[in-house]
């Protein structure tokens, strides 16, 4: 290995302990206390070194969301996926949305900037959209399966996602709720939408 290779290899060694730190600080800390001062000192390195990689927190932020909407993605898809019928096919990335939701409440919690700022370079990454596609195209499957051609699709995406997004803030920014419960009432939000998508 000449030594442009090892600059290389030991540059991205740096770059993936910063995220490492970054992550274990958010877990413990939470995503507010996260600064660039406190990776360095993880890191047993200077805050330089920590800009060297990323221009800024915001940048670390954006690194996340960027993981985060492609993991999310990704499970969305898969339970697309699983079903042929359109309805099936909404029922279960409703679940799965869920599921990550919870699963992964630090990530959803900065993708969807619950209790923290909003990081403006994150809202500009593809994998942001890439992720919505998935549901957007199920909610025009459906459509089409129902033969509601004067229904606007792109109203119906940002009313499901209101409604989905809404449940799971109230229960993850919220007292501790019944499970079983919410469940129940994601089940029947999920049924009442695809109702109304019928012509």
């Amino acid at each position: 290995m000449g030594i442009a290779e090892r600059k290389q290899r030991q540059r991205e060694e740096i770059r993936a302990g910063i995220l490492d730190a970054a992550w274990h600080l958010v877990h413990d800390e939470g995503w507010a206390a996260l600064s660039i001062r406190k990776i360095a000192e993880a890191i047993e390195y200077s805050a330089p070194v920590v800009y060297d990689h990323f221009d800024n927190k915001d940048a670390i932020l954006a690194e996340f969301n960027k993981k985060g909407f492609q993991l999310l993605g990704s499970q969305l898809q898969a339970a697309r996926q699983r079903h042929t019928s359109p309805a099936a096919q909404l029922e279960a990335i409703g679940a799965a949305y869920w599921n990550f939701a919870f699963e992964h409440r630090q990530y959803y919690q900065l993708m969807f900037s619950l209790g923290i700022p909003t990081c403006e370079s994150a809202r500009k990454i593809p994998e942001v959209g890439e992720c919505m596609d998935v549901i957007r195209c199920a909610i025009e499957h459906i459509i089409k399966a129902y033969g509601n051609e004067a229904m606007d699709p792109f109203l119906k995406f940002q009313a499901f996602l209101s409604m989905i997004h809404g449940l799971v803030s109230i229960n993850i920014i919220g007292p501790a709720n019944n499970e079983e419960l919410n469940r129940l009432v994601l089940q029947d939000l999920i049924s009442g939408f695809i109702k109304g998508c019928k012509a």
